[in-house]
């Protein structure tokens, strides 16, 4: 041991003194506590010391009217939250993309003047970038969350950008509580758990304590929350826009994406063991596809309103947490998207693309929604701290196809050699350039549609935002039993993470009491809580009972199962006729068989032909199919009724209610019963009836039944 330095300054704990070793390290530590902040008991200000009154609405000119600049609150917080990460997206960090190209229907002149929804032989550039919210770059594909569907146009009149999600409503009415919702929604910041999911404290508290969220909440407890591809996603633009035509007359609108392939989820159990077993399924998928030329196919179309009807509806067109149902107002379709070719680098296009809310083109113009409204502020910040200045513009990903000519110079990351001498407007030296372009009809400059604003400054929600229950009402009534009982799972799974049981008891009570009774109590029962009774707020009718529009059973899809992954399982001794039958009448119908092995080597058929095999059983599992088909042989059969990793594949397939085509033997050793979904045989009357149940995308009707079944 090391002899004690008897020159070493001797203290007295009991007597007070210290060595001054041990002074400086608690001066330390007195300073470090001097920078940690508790705020229990204190008053909410801003940044510099101001205390604040209203922490829910931004500063509008009426409570109808427009978010005014001059809310330094407002900014101040929208400012440092957009500045909390780099260079990583604080929200949408997980993501992919691909390019593609816009096409009219015709010509929309009466409805707007935006050049690229004038003539249908126009072809407009696009780059779409899908994302989940949640969960940083390295989360998984699958989690439960919402999914951004953000769509930059190339229009020669400059970017216009479409920035919506997979719901059409969202979580908050006003931007101001956009860092509150992040922040509770985001891991816990004392761990950082959990990754890429809600269900924890910090996010049920919040949206219990906030009414306006429940429409939002009870959508991302559906099916939609785990979609099956990114391309069987709606996509929507969330707010309500305006289109302008030529001669100024607007409408209000809502956009739509709608999927050819129709809108189709993965199961919560699949989704979980996804998340696991391939954390990249979601883009790989959507790279596949492309790379087989399966090209992803939307149509845009829109919801219009006339201006005169803008207070016809029992909710407000301004509310960014309302829908305006498809039955009462039908989506009008204006042209279709098609995404063909994958991006060439990763980081150059999917990362450092950017989208901004405000990027319109003539023609395209806001509402006084005051999410939209603090969104527009928002997102070009936020660029500017990602990509490391205000040029972002002129990244390729970025650039538009129209060009771009102003006195904005100089600054970090400007590639651009301006000539000339005048870097103001107006000039004489240069002869006035760049010049304004006077308002018109065509290739006229941008004009902003003129609003008459009559209002007092006022920081306060109008009365039209009040009903926070009804859509969500609408909403869950609309969906048929099975998405009703997935919802009912999802509330209790997500409650069930929540550790403080109060948080749980007033989601309940406070707010699934409030959108149906029946949901309440479901959910109270898996979670051990007494049933409400009643509601807590009286919930005002909606104009209608239900809306089949919400339901995915009704978007089965226009183009049957083509891109369909079809699981082919094979074995030594198969049949190669049988194998080429099925795989014959699945390519007719555009879907994608696959061979799987029971493991990666070639399968010697009973012919004596050797099959190449596209994986093995384990390495893409069923999870990763939409269908699975057993081709005869005897051999082959028994070898895979003796196989536990064969038999767990089907199982698994069978509980997940996917339409399967096998032989007696196997059906018979798996002790399962036929039903619309689950077929024997190879002739082509099988094979019509699993394509048409792979169309339904799953066989519902045996859920009840694959419960009990292990896998």
């Amino acid at each position: 041991m090391p002899s004690k330095n008897k020159d070493a300054p001797k203290h007295s704990e009991a007597a007070g003194t210290q060595t001054p070793d041990r002074a400086n390290t608690n001066a330390k530590l007195q300073s470090l506590e001097a920078d940690r902040s508790d705020a229990t008991g204190q008053a909410l200000r801003t940044n510099q010391g101001v205390r604040i009154s209203d922490n829910q609405n931004t500063l509008k000119a009426g409570d109808r009217g427009p978010s005014l600049l001059e809310d330094f609150i407002m900014r101040e917080k929208i400012t440092h939250f957009d500045h909390e990460r780099i260079p990583e997206r604080i929200v949408h960090a997980r993501g992919t993309g691909a390019h593609g190209y816009f096409q009219s229907y015709g010509c929309h002149a009466e409805l707007t003047k935006a050049g690229f929804l004038q003539d249908p032989k126009k072809i407009t550039p696009v780059f779409v970038r899908f994302s989940t919210v949640q969960g940083p770059r390295g989360s998984g594909d699958t989690v439960r969350d919402v999914r951004g569907f953000a769509v930059k146009f190339y229009t020669d009149e400059g970017n216009f950008d479409l920035v919506g999600n997979n719901m059409p409503v969202f979580f908050i009415q006003d931007a101001i509580k956009f860092p509150d919702f992040v922040h509770a929604v985001k891991p816990e910041p004392h761990n950082e758990i959990p990754t890429g999911g809600s269900a924890h404290d910090t996010f049920w508290d919040f949206v219990s304590l906030v009414p306006e969220s429940a429409h939002m909440v009870v959508w991302a407890m559906s099916d939609r929350a785990i979609p099956r591809s990114l391309r069987m996603m709606e996509g929507f633009g969330v707010h309500t826009f305006r289109l302008v035509n030529a001669e100024g007359v607007a409408h209000f609108v809502k956009f739509h994406w709608k999927p050819s392939e129709g809108v189709h989820s993965v199961l919560w159990d699949e989704a979980q063991k996804l998340a696991g077993k391939d954390t990249d399924y979601h883009r790989r998928d959507l790279w596949e596809a492309i790379e087989t030329g399966d090209y992803p196919e939307w149509e845009l179309g829109v919801q219009i309103v006339p201006e005169a009807d803008e207070h016809k509806f029992d909710f407000d067109l301004l509310d960014p947490t309302k829908i305006i149902p498809e039955e009462l107002v039908p989506v009008t379709p204006l042209g279709k998207m098609v995404l063909n070719r994958n991006p060439d680098n990763f980081f150059s296009e999917v990362e450092q693309i950017a989208f901004c809310p405000g990027h319109i083109v003539p023609g395209i113009d806001f509402t006084n929604d005051p999410l939209l409204q603090g969104r527009l502020f928002s997102y070009t910040d936020t660029q500017i701290s990602r990509l490391g200045g205000p040029n972002f513009h002129q990244i390729p990903i970025n650039r538009p196809v129209a060009p771009n000519h102003n006195n904005q110079r100089d600054a970090m990351h400007q590639h651009i050699v301006h000539k000339g001498r005048a870097a103001y407007e107006p000039n004489s030296i240069d002869g006035g350039w760049p010049k304004e372009t006077p308002p018109g009809p065509r290739d006229g400059g941008f004009e902003t549609y003129q609003e008459r604003v009559d209002a007092h400054k006022i920081r306060q929600r109008s009365d039209s935002f009040g009903d926070h229950f009804s859509q969500a009402r609408l909403f869950f009534q609309s969906m048929s039993p099975t998405e009703q009982q997935h919802i009912i799972k999802a509330y209790s799974f997500e409650l069930g993470k929540v550790e403080r049981e109060h948080i749980r008891a007033r989601q309940v009570n406070e707010i699934l009491a409030n959108i149906d009774l029946k949901l309440a109590a479901a959910v109270a029962e898996n979670l051990g809580l007494p049933a409400p009774k009643a509601g807590t707020v009286k919930v005002k009718g909606s104009q209608l009972a239900e809306s089949p529009a919400l339901s995915q059973m009704n978007h089965p899809g226009k183009v049957g199962i083509k891109g369909r992954k079809i699981a082919v399982l094979i074995a030594n001794g198969v049949d190669a006729a049988s194998v080429d039958k099925m795989v014959k009448a699945l390519e007719a119908q555009s879907a994608r068989p696959m061979l799987l092995g029971p493991t990666s080597a070639p399968v010697k058929a009973a012919d004596g032909t050797q099959l190449p095999v596209d994986a093995s059983m384990e390495g893409m599992p069923s999870i990763m199919f939409d269908g699975i088909v057993v081709p005869a042989g005897k051999a082959s059969t028994d070898a895979m009724a003796a196989s536990g990793l064969a038999k767990h594949f089907l199982l698994e397939g069978y509980k997940h209610l996917k339409a399967m085509v096998l032989t007696q033997e196997l059906l018979a050793t798996l002790g399962l019963k036929e039903d619309k979904g689950l077929l024997t045989g190879d002739d082509q009357k099988a094979m019509d009836a699993f394509v048409k149940a792979v169309e339904g995308h799953r066989v519902w009707e045996r859920e009840a039944a694959a419960e009990a079944v292990p896998a």
